[in-house]
């Protein structure tokens, strides 16, 4: 089981053409992701070749050789044409918002914001968007989101491990395929990268909900960072709805007092959002909290024993 995609999801890639679109466009088909089209309204009516060959858990069910994906003027247009019901957004940040209530605004179910550096005004006009259509949208500035051997929607190795029964959510990318490789030999239903802005689509407490309901989940390990109160919430939501297991880290444990590191999400005020706050919020919950990435890997592996 996995949340939010699956091998079902029918993946399009806005900004395709572009060189960033492109190179994760091949990735996530040899991941075994359904590519379905992508968008460019200069280029519309023609396609793009992609050399495929397949890796990672999913290699055994990928089909080398040579995909020509669509391209398409709009949104609008991909999903009436191939049935799209995701759609991935690799366009500059000046012009992000726009992508983004495109496909909001044309049906599509699970839209995430790979690009990095939107101005906040902007990101706050389309999460409010997708909140109004209930769409579920991931990010901004996000790896993305993976179910191994299923799907790879964003920028994720998808070599790092297979399926399993660990869900992770993240503020962090990089931390992400730290525990993906750290826990490789026990596996994950879903990775997912939230991002580290100050404004994002799908919070903890989003993904918490969707791991704790799907029964291939037996344990969750959540990456959050200093700044902001979202650690805190979630720790609060736990205490009152959560059943499975988390294992929690707070990137900032070492960070000079004082000093703004990280995401634009990653600010502190006073003894307000640091790491340390943030443990004591979730530890006096239940949740276990490790001081290191590795700490944290091996506390999961204790609890699922």
């Amino acid at each position: 089981m996995t949340i939010f995609i699956n091998s079902d999801s029918r993946v399009l890639v806005q900004g395709m053409t572009g060189a960033e679109g492109r190179k994760h466009t091949a990735r996530m088909l040899c991941a075994g992701t359904a590519v379905v089209g992508g968008t460019n309204p200069r280029k519309a009516g023609t396609s793009v070749s992609f050399d495929v060959v397949g890796y990672g858990p999913a290699a055994d069910r990928v089909r080398p050789g040579v995909a020509e994906v669509p391209v398409f003027g709009t949104v609008a247009e991909a999903r009436a044409a191939t049935g799209a019901n995701v759609s991935v957004v690799f366009v500059p940040p000046a012009f992000a918002k726009d992508a983004a209530l495109e496909a909001i605004d044309a049906g599509i179910e699970t839209v995430v914001v790979i690009t990095e550096g939107i101005p906040v005004q902007d990101s706050v006009v389309f999460v409010d968007r997708a909140l109004e259509k209930g769409t579920r949208l991931i990010g901004p500035n996000c790896p993305g989101i993976i179910s191994p051997a299923q799907s790879n929607v964003g920028i994720t190795p998808a070599d790092i491990t297979g399926p399993g029964r660990i869900g992770l959510v993240s503020k962090s990318g990089t931390l992400t395929y730290q525990l993906m490789h750290e826990l490789r030999d026990i596996g994950f239903t879903t990775c997912l990268g939230i991002g580290g802005d100050p404004v994002v689509g799908t919070t903890h407490i989003d993904a918490l909900k969707a791991f704790e309901a799907d029964p291939g989940t037996d344990l969750v390990v959540m990456i959050g960072e200093i700044g902001g109160d979202a650690e805190e919430r979630a720790a609060a939501w736990i205490s009152e709805n959560m059943t499975k297991p988390v294992v929690a880290y707070i990137a900032g444990f070492t960070a000079p007092e004082g000093k703004t590191m990280g995401h634009a999400g990653a600010i502190v005020s006073g003894s307000s959002g640091t790491a340390a706050a943030k443990a004591e919020a979730l530890e006096a919950v239940g949740v276990r909290v490790g001081r290191t990435p590795s700490q944290t890997a091996l506390i999961a592996r204790e609890l699922l024993a």
